[in-house]
């Protein structure tokens, strides 16, 4: 059947799960081509997500005082410079064009053609792609992934003719850094960027309708994390509504103006609204393929990433949580995997999750939150990054760290931290959950010192101490 089409394989997207899917069936020597709308492949992992706006997070980290710890001793301290947007961006977009290159070689190396333009169905196996200059062919293909991602849901409320409202999509293309910024929404995005904002100095207030964001996260791990990102400047307006935006003249320049249902008004020179997300679908003609959309433009998979039509599978962004950059490649390869019958395991349950806020925080597993409710004992053991050699010469003081122990079987349950570096520590204690290991790997294993892992050691003893009681 296969000899029919173009191509074996037709992955619509070149993010993680459109590329990670595309090098996959390559490798196994099928026919493959990736289309992709942008002028750059990545997706938008590449072009708005992942990679820009954690490169601006190192940018803006590269202007701030190098840290606490040599604030009394050599005059290193002192408010945060105030850089030129264009600085912060020359960075950004230099790893872009990088990424870029290195993604599009790889690609090609492995044979994988690339169809720059706008895809939408003909049918359930052909595609019409419509290059840049207009010029439309369409492509067959036995198996297609939709690997489209998504785009920021769009801003309600605004007045006609606003023009200081962006979404995450448009922070890049800020001409200037706002003095203000009034942040709408206390998801990842909305609080990695208010955290990097205020960082720079500027007056940021972070509006959302929760009473606490970021629920999924450890409650003590985000309560640091409030109280750090206040201790940046930042507002909260937490358990409030919007009801309107729209733009005022203020000394004598415009301004936009978020009104809130309680009555409140907030003035700033830039609005972000970080609403959530919608799957980046409404082009591609769905229902020619025989397909739907929900109503947030995702697609619903099974266990194997196949649609409603077998032979056309979604993976990525688009078929929701987790939502993440690292999971979508992994969803992307397991889906060609399928598709061409190579064995392959499950999607593991122990995957990380990262916020780049400032602090950063990392976690993996369950929080206490999760296993209370469960009715599952357990036993917390906590390190602080002040009690850690590492912590002092980096000039961290208020890093926390935290494992989550089964009471009777000692297993590792949860990793949740927050500080310098919590990223890349986490993935000791998520290799450890995966194997199956527990409170005793901790306690007999010797780390680096003086190193940010020592954080393991510490916390695994604080268990003990507990569960010995």
């Amino acid at each position: 059947m296969a000899d029919e089409f173009d191509y074996d394989l037709l992955c619509i997207g070149s993010g993680p799960a459109g590329q990670r899917a595309a090098v996959q069936a390559a490798k196994i020597g099928k026919r493959v081509a990736v289309v992709e709308k942008r002028a750059l492949v990545g997706g938008t992992s590449l072009a708005t997500g992942t990679i820009p706006s954690k490169t601006f997070r190192e940018a803006v980290m590269s202007f701030l005082p190098r840290n606490r710890a040599f604030e009394s001793v050599g005059g290193m301290g002192g408010p945060p410079q105030r850089p030129e947007m264009g600085e912060l961006l020359r960075r950004v977009q230099s790893v872009i064009d990088c990424e870029a290159r290195v993604m599009t070689d790889q690609l090609r190396r492995n044979d994988v053609d690339i169809h720059p333009g706008e895809a939408s169905f003909v049918d359930p196996h052909r595609v019409r792609v419509v290059a840049p200059d207009g010029q439309e062919r369409t492509v067959g293909a036995a198996w297609i992934l939709v690997a489209v991602g998504t785009v920021p849901a769009r801003p309600t409320g605004v007045a006609e003719g606003t023009t200081r409202v962006i979404t995450s999509d448009g922070v890049l293309g800020l001409g200037t850094l706002p003095r203000s910024l009034a942040v709408v929404g206390a998801g990842v995005i909305g609080v990695e960027y208010a955290a990097m904002f205020a960082s720079l100095g500027v007056e940021v207030t972070l509006v959302d309708r929760r009473n606490r964001p970021l629920e999924f996260l450890d409650a003590e791990i985000v309560d640091e994390l409030l109280h750090q990102m206040r201790s940046l400047g930042v507002t909260f307006r937490l358990g409030e509504d919007v009801e309107s935006i729209d733009e005022v003249d203020s000394r004598q320049h415009r301004r936009v103006a978020v009104h809130l249902v309680s009555g409140k008004r907030i003035v700033a020179d830039v609005a972000l609204y970080s609403i959530g997300r919608q799957g980046a679908t409404d082009s591609l003609n769905l229902a020619a393929a025989g397909l739907r959309a929900d109503e947030r433009g995702r697609l619903k998979v099974d266990e194997r990433y196949r649609t409603a039509v077998p032979h056309i599978m979604a993976a990525g962004d688009v078929i929701g949580y987790p939502s993440l950059a690292a999971t979508s490649a992994r969803q992307g390869r397991l889906a060609a995997c399928h598709a061409f019958g190579l064995a392959t395991g499950p999607m593991s349950d122990y995957f990380p999750v990262g916020i780049y806020a400032i602090p950063e925080i990392s976690m993996v597993g369950r929080t206490e939150e999760a296993l209370t409710e469960s009715k599952v004992p357990y036993e917390v053991g906590v390190a602080r990054y002040r009690e850690i050699a590492r912590g002092q010469i980096l000039g961290d003081d208020s890093g926390m760290f935290k494992m989550l122990f089964h009471r009777e079987t000692r297993e590792l349950l949860g990793v949740h931290i927050i500080g310098t570096g919590a990223t890349e520590l986490l993935h000791i204690g998520q290799a450890v959950m995966r194997l199956a290991g527990g409170l005793d790997y901790f306690l007999e294993t010797v780390f680096n010192y003086p190193t940010l892992a020592e954080c393991y050691k510490v916390a695994a003893f604080d268990a003990l101490n507990k569960l010995d009681l």
